[in-house]
């Protein structure tokens, strides 16, 4: 289900198929077409903006909820049952969910920001709005990873920060110099499943909401890939796309890898 599909997948990054006809051997001319077009650049680009923006304010979401949240007090079982709850939802009911809250007559959203005196936007309607109206909604899972930081913060020694307190040091300090630090292959653990989910799991809200657009503002590589693959028949050029991505994936992880110095142990940073 996954490696015959991948290796299938890579072959017809060289070919010219177009899911009627026998495949043919193209070499790299799939390649060199997509680097021509001004499409694929644009997706490249909105796809950079919206895993840059959405991995790390997801990932600063859960840390904040799970520092308010660790301590074992009374409701606290409700409050993490509404944080999670968005990362439970699946992705066809949220984005219809986000496509009700961003419509600009009757959406909830720009109701509130009336009443405060606010201006409401087209979110999804104005190019410059509808990427980052993608990013919003995506900041609201962060579920899961409020949860493995939670396990994290309450799984360590309560000696560590009673003897910093008895030396002075305040909350900033603790959290700087303790919480920070025993936290970090947890946090870099979470950016590269961020970094990961954002890449790939925007097609469902790209499809759902605004289909690519207004013009390409919110096409990002998987919508092309399926735009390519099912509405144009190039199946060819689609796994050439996918091809890429993939490789543009894991050059990221890489780069992060290597300006974190490693996975954040204390041996190795």
């Amino acid at each position: 289900m996954i490696l015959v599909p991948g290796l299938l997948t890579v072959l017809l990054a060289f070919m010219e198929y177009d899911a009627l006809s026998a495949p043919t051997w193209s070499g790299l001319q799939n390649f060199v077409t997509l680097f021509r077009r001004e499409v694929f650049w644009i997706a490249v680009r909105n796809s950079l903006l919206f895993v840059g923006t959405a991995a790390p304010l997801q990932l600063l979401g859960a840390l904040g909820l799970a520092l308010l949240l660790h301590p074992q007090r009374l409701g606290v079982r409700q409050y993490r049952i509404a944080a999670y709850l968005p990362s439970v939802i699946p992705d066809v009911a949220y984005a219809l969910i986000w496509l009700w809250i961003f419509n600009p007559l009757y959406g909830p959203l720009n109701k509130v920001l009336g009443w405060v005196g606010l201006p409401g936007p087209a979110w999804l309607v104005d190019a410059d709005l509808a990427l980052f109206a993608l990013v919003f909604m995506a900041c609201f899972r962060i579920g899961e990873g409020m949860l493995v930081l939670i396990a994290a913060r309450q799984g360590m020694p309560p000696e560590y920060f009673q003897a910093a307190a008895l030396d002075g040091g305040n909350r900033w300090q603790l959290f700087r110099y303790i919480t920070l630090p025993l936290l970090a292959p947890w946090l870099l653990l979470l950016l590269i499943r961020d970094i990961l989910l954002s890449a790939q799991s925007n097609f469902t809200s790209v499809y759902m909401m605004t289909e690519g657009g207004p013009g390409y503002a919110t096409t990002m590589l998987p919508y092309l890939i399926y735009d390519e693959a099912f509405s144009h028949f190039r199946i060819g050029h689609a796994a050439s796309l996918l091809l890429l991505m993939f490789v543009g994936i894991g050059a990221l992880l890489w780069l992060l890898y290597k300006t974190v110095g490693g996975w954040g142990y204390a041996d190795e940073v």
